[in-house]
C-alpha cells in the first residue's frame, strides 16, 4: 500500500511564484507560468519537480537530472541540462528551504498526536491562550502560561509557572521547568530543559548538593534537538540567546549564555558558566570547559577539546584546542616524523621526550 506521506502538500505553483518567494531569478522569464507540483533530489526528480545544487560535489549529477527547474548558483547555471529552467540564487540552499515551507507549509514541527477534549491535564491557574493544541497526556503545570498557536505533543510537561510563547512547539515528553521561552521555538521529543545544574560542595563526609536557584531564558526562534539538555542556573540565568539551532543530544550546563544564531551540533557540551558569543559554532562531539568565553563568529572543530578562552572569529581544532592551522601543521610533522624513523626511530624519540 502506497504511504500517504506525513505532511500535507499545497500547490502545484508557477515558477514565477516559486522565484518571488524564494529570493530566486527566473532566467527564463517565459517559462514564469509553468507549474511545479514537488521537490525532489536531483537523481529523483521529474519534469514536474524543483531541485537545487549547492554543493560542488553533486554538479556531475545536474547533467542527468529529469528535473523541470533548479535552484543553482549563477556561476553554475551553464551547466543546466536542456530542459531545467535555471532559478538563479546566492544561496541555492537557502531558497530550497524557503521552497519547502511553500510546498509544505505545516512540516516546520513535527506530528505527535491530534488534540483530544479532555485527554491533558491542564491546572485550572494556567493561563492558555487562543489557539493552543494540547495533546493527549500532556500536562501543563500551575500558573504556567502558552501563547497562541502554540503547540504541546503527547505526553509534554510544562512546569509550574513555566512561560511558553506563541507559535512554539514542544515536543513529545519534552520536560520544561524553571523556563521562561520566547516566540517560534521548537523543542524536539525528549528534551530536558530547567533541570537544577550539577552542583555539589564536595569534601570528606561527601558531597552535598547546592540548590540551584536560577532560570532558563529562551529567546525567539530558538530550535532544541532531541534529548537535548539544558541546566537552569544556579543564582543567576542560563541563557540561550535569539536564532541559536542546538543538535540532538546536546549538553549545556548551568549559568551558560549562548549568545544569537550560535550553532551546536550532536553530543556538543558546555560545562558552566561558560559565555558563547553571538555565531559561535561547535562542531559535534567538541566539548567547552567551564568559565571561559568563546568570541563572537569562532569555530569548534569536531571532536575537540577546548581549555581555555578563544578570541573572536578563530577556528580552533584538537585536543586540548588550538588554532587551527596550529594544529594542522602540529598533525602533519608528527605524521613525517613517524614515517620517517619507523620503528625503532620512534622509541628512541619517546625516550627523548620522556
Amino acid at each position: 500500500m502506497e504511504h500517504p506521506g506525513f505532511f500535507e502538500q499545497a500547490g502545484p505553483f508557477t515558477l514565477a511564484d516559486i522565484a518571488s518567494k524564494t529570493d530566486a531569478e527566473l532566467v527564463n522569464q517565459d517559462q514564469g507560468d509553468r507549474k511545479i507540483s514537488d521537490i525532489a533530489p536531483l537523481s529523483e526528480a521529474k519534469a514536474s519537480d524543483l531541485t537545487f545544487v549547492d554543493n560542488v560535489k553533486y554538479l556531475s549529477r545536474l547533467a542527468e537530472t529529469q528535473a523541470g527547474a533548479c535552484f543553482i548558483h549563477q556561476k553554475h547555471a551553464p551547466r543546466c541540462p536542456e530542459g531545467v529552467v535555471a532559478l538563479l540564487t546566492s544561496q541555492p540552499y537557502r531558497s530550497y528551504a524557503k521552497a519547502l515551507s511553500l510546498f509544505y507549509p505545516d512540516a516546520g514541527v513535527p506530528k505527535a498526536a491530534f488534540h483530544m477534549a479532555g485527554a491533558a491535564q491542564i491546572d485550572p491557574t494556567a493561563r492558555i491562550e487562543s489557539g493552543v493544541i494540547v495533546e493527549p497526556g500532556a500536562v501543563i503545570g500551575p500558573e504556567a502560561r502558552i501563547g497562541a498557536g502554540t503547540r504541546v505533543a503527547a505526553g509534554a510537561v510544562i512546569g509550574y509557572r513555566c512561560a511558553v510563547g506563541r507559535h512554539c512547539y514542544v515536543g513529545a515528553r519534552a520536560v520544561i521547568t524553571h523556563t521562561l521561552m520566547g516566540n517560534d521555538v521548537i523543542v524536539h521529543a525528549g528534551v530536558a530543559i530547567g533541570q537544577d545544574g550539577f552542583g555539589f560542595a564536595m569534601g570528606p563526609q561527601g558531597h552535598l548538593k547546592v540548590p540551584q536557584i536560577g532560570r532558563v531564558i529562551i529567546q525567539d526562534n530558538v530550535e532544541i534537538g532531541a534529548n537535548s539538555t539544558i541546566d537552569r542556573g544556579a543564582l543567576r540565568d542560563t541563557i540561550i540567546g535569539e536564532g541559536t539551532k542546538i543538535d540532538n543530544l546536546v549538553q549545556i550546563g548551568h549559568n551558560v549564555v549562548v549568545g544569537r544564531n550560535a550553532v551546536l551540533v550532536a553530543q556538543a557540551g558546555v560545562s558552566g558558566s561558560t559565555v558563547l558569543e553571538d555565531f559561535v559554532v561547535m562542531g559535534g562531539q567538541s566539548g567547552v570547559v567551564g568559565h571561559i568565553r568563546i568570541g563572537a563568529g569562532a569555530q569548534i572543530a569536531g571532536n575537540s577539546g577546548v581549555a581555555s578562552s578563544i578570541p573572536p572569529g578563530e577556528r580552533w581544532g584538537g585536543t586540548p584546542a588550538r588554532p587551527v592551522t596550529t594544529w594542522a601543521r602540529e598533525t602533519a610533522l608528527l605524521k613525517r616524523l613517524t614515517e620517517k624513523l619507523g620503528g625503532k626511530g620512534l622509541k628512541v624519540l619517546e625516550k627523548l621526550i620522556g
